[in-house]
């Protein structure tokens, strides 16, 4: 039976490492989402019409890139010992994040998630972000966290 993976990134090295992993827990046709979110809520509170739709194209732009060099990682990551036809998609998507990535997990009938953890410095690497929490939280299959 295939199974839908997603694989939430931020271009930071856990949601590489997270990628890297659901290579591995792929198997043979099954399909691994990777999503990019556009945080846009706090661009609202800009007065400027302008402003707002530049910046929104600029954040566009930079997850279009975040996401097409994630899935080369992956790609070259599956091919390290691990070859499997394994199918990569790509979305991008506007929101908070947590709640497009619980939207997507029903939206594509998702059967595993698989993220980093947060990537901060000093004690709060020792937590779980923020949006990975809510995920694990409100999510209805498993959530595989990577460190």
């Amino acid at each position: 039976m295939t199974q839908k993976i997603l694989v939430p990134t931020d271009g930071s090295k856990q949601a590489e490492a997270a990628g890297e992993n659901a290579i591995t827990m792929a198997g043979l046709g099954d399909e691994i989402i990777v999503l990019y979110v556009i945080d846009t809520d706090y661009l609202n509170a800009l007065p400027q019409r302008d402003l707002r739709e530049q910046l929104e194209e600029s954040l566009r732009e930079e997850g279009e890139k975040a996401v097409e060099d994630f899935k080369q990682k992956i790609e070259d990551a599956k091919c390290e010992g691990h070859c499997k036809e394994v199918n990569l998609i790509t979305k991008i998507k506007q929101g908070k994040a947590a709640d497009v990535i619980l939207k997507t997990i029903d939206e594509e009938s998702v059967d595993q998630v698989v993220m980093g953890k947060s990537g901060k410095h000093g004690i709060e690497k020792f937590f779980i972000g923020s949006v990975t929490d809510k995920v694990v939280r409100g999510a209805k299959v498993p959530v595989t966290v990577i460190s």
